[in-house]
């Protein structure tokens, strides 16, 4: 056999194989609907879809509840008080807190002061020092104020691990009374290979 020829099918051998190998490789990514049912779903994690979740019925529940319609003029103004963390991961609270904002936001209920916060913190620091030197904040405070906690409680059995989500939410008046409440549990199971790494 010439050197050429073998030459060639060590190429084509080469190609094949470079081929197969770059095809096996090539992502399989593609769009879903965010909070689709198809999303990746882990034990020990809150995903994206659980927050979809949680912030509905909150939604749901706080809207049903007409305790926004009682606000003197309405719509009510809502500062966000503190939320506290009792999960073992670290939590961005706006990807539960925008969520239920914007919805109570684009139903004329409610509009949120972005202008306060806990310690001198306010979100918009800007729309802050333009507030203060128009002085429009003068003689209207906020009607309520919102909090809340996430709880997260795992279990083991055998193989099978199971983790519950607690959403809790309160809704107070500018008494410190608790006008609205309510909370939202996702569990999540799954079960661990025998074998693994």
């Amino acid at each position: 056999m010439s050197q050429l020829t073998l030459m060639n099918k060590y190429l084509l051998c080469i190609s094949a194989f470079a081929a197969v190998f770059l095809t096996g490789c090539g992502s399989s990514a593609k769009y879903i609907e965010t909070g689709w049912r198809r999303s990746v779903v882990t034990v020990g994690q809150i995903n994206i879809q659980d927050y979809s979740q949680a912030a509905e019925a909150m939604i749901n529940s706080l809207l049903a509840s007409g305790v926004l319609d009682r606000a003197p003029n309405p719509p009510a103004i809502l500062a966000i008080s503190r939320f506290v963390n009792n999960t073992s991961e670290q939590i961005d609270i706006d990807l539960l807190v925008k969520r239920i904002r914007v919805a109570l936001n684009k139903s004329g209920k409610a509009v949120t002061r972005t202008t306060w916060g806990l310690g001198d913190t306010v979100e918009d620091p800007l729309a802050k020092e333009l507030a203060d030197a128009a002085a429009v904040t003068a003689g209207r405070k906020a009607d309520f104020t919102l909090s809340g906690k996430f709880i997260e409680t795992t279990v083991r059995a055998g193989r099978t691990r199971q983790s519950t989500f607690s959403f809790q939410l309160s809704l107070s008046d500018t008494r410190g009374l608790a006008v609205w409440e309510d909370e939202k549990e996702i569990t999540k199971q799954g079960t661990r290979p025998s074998v693994g790494f």
